[in-house]
């Protein structure tokens, strides 16, 4: 080797984030930066190291069963996940549901966006050193959490979707305590845009970092506030209108820098349209039943498509006529904006990535899969459960 080639060589280091780090607390997952001096040259990135085996744990439970079991694939999307599995199903089945059922999906689904969009905000300040923020936004989360406990019972896994509808009722007594969250919430999230904008750090750390340009955004297939942040105005709420979606008025916002400012103005702007939509549902909300009864699922394929708060969230459900399904495929938003980090990281400093890969919101549980194949002839390998928990075992044995 020349000894300047090597001399290059050695400029170059590598700084591992993950598979085990505590700002992956959720899922491990392994960020390769390359970097020379403070500058980020490259990245790397590998998936697959946690697997909880939803997808094929639910070819084994009822259709009804297999709605509270993709409900944990996200402990903060728990709600988007089931309600896409529901549509799906009720693809299959070809039923419509009840009006009053679709717009207390679309309540629950938004007060889902609010709570999680002020979750990001305070991870993505304390990243960058904000915690007044931090601890501001997650003080604003809580009113909606109340809401949440009040209507379904739970803070968080609410199980308030089922194959034809909703389980619960929202209340007349409901409707008082959620407008006055709503204007509580309205008021604080204008708090904090004032915050966000005119602190002149968060600018400085926040402002042309991690640009993600619109044609690379759409090279990459990104989605959600990644996309939209990029000036891409995509929303499967209005794309492909669900729930009651068609029957409120609500903005998608964008931007066009498709920085990490942009991408956090679209989500303190998307909270205020959330608020304007959960106002409408309850002020048009429907009479009469909650659920349409579905008795089978016969065979078919079936897809449900909803906006989760990261971006499209897509459910595939296949079936054989039987009470179980034979095949359900999660395609989660963080599987499709990932790869767009290979694009954002790189040319900025290594303090910059960590709230670089935060701006697009990554929830990694709900993104792992694992394949095995046999690297002898390129084919990949079925095995039973038994042969997994023995090879995990022995993993274990051998560390």
């Amino acid at each position: 080797m020349p000894a300047e080639e090597g001399l290059e060589e050695m400029k170059r280091v590598k700084i591992p984030i993950g598979p085990y780090h505590p700002a992956l607390a959720e899922s491990p997952e392994l960020f390769t930066l390359f970097v020379e001096g403070e500058s980020v040259v490259d990245l790397d990135i590998r998936i697959g190291y946690n697997h909880r085996a939803i997808e094929k744990i639910a070819e084994g439970k009822t259709f009804h069963q297999v709605v509270f079991l993709v409900e944990r694939i996200c402990g903060i999307c728990s709600n988007i996940h089931p309600l896409c599995f529901c549509q799906a199903g009720e693809d299959i089945v070809g039923v419509e549901i009840p009006d009053r059922a679709r717009y207390i999906r679309t309540i629950i689904a938004e007060l889902e966006r609010i709570h999680s969009h002020l979750l990001w905000l305070g991870l993505g300040a304390h990243i960058i050193g904000f915690d007044t923020l931090f601890m501001w936004a997650w003080k604003y989360r809580e009113p909606i959490l109340d809401v949440f406990e009040m209507v379904t019972g739970n803070r968080q896994s609410y199980a308030m979707n089922r194959i034809g509808g909703v389980r619960r009722d929202l209340l007349d007594e409901h409707k008082p305590k959620i407008l006055r969250v709503m204007d509580g919430v309205e008021k604080d999230v204008k708090r904090i845009i004032n915050m966000v904008l005119e602190d002149p750090v968060a600018r400085k750390r926040l402002e042309h970092v991690g640009v993600l340009s619109r044609e690379d955004a759409r090279k990459y297939c990104v989605v959600g506030p990644t996309a939209r942040g990029s000036g891409i105005r995509i929303d499967t709420r209005k794309d492909h209108p669900y729930a009651a979606y068609d029957e409120v008025s609500f903005d998608v916002p964008t931007r066009e820098e498709g920085d990490v400012m942009a991408k956090t103005v679209v989500r303190l702007e998307e909270m205020l349209q959330s608020i304007e939509i959960v106002r409408q549902c309850l002020d048009s909300m429907p009479g009469g039943e909650i659920v349409a009864e579905v008795k089978e699922v016969p065979e078919g394929d079936g897809i449900g498509l909803g906006e989760a708060p990261r971006g499209e969230d897509i459910h595939y459900v296949r079936s054989n006529g039987s009470n179980f399904p034979e095949r359900v495929k999660v395609r989660a938003p963080t599987y499709a904006n990932l790869p767009s980090l290979k694009n954002q990281v790189p040319g900025y400093r290594i303090a910059d990535a960590p709230i670089i890969i935060a701006a697009i919101d990554p929830c990694l549980c709900c993104t792992d899969r694992v394949a095995i194949v046999d690297i002898r002839d390129g084919r990949k390998k079925i095995i039973t459960e038994r042969e997994f928990h023995e090879y995990s075992r022995n993993a274990t044995r051998r560390v």
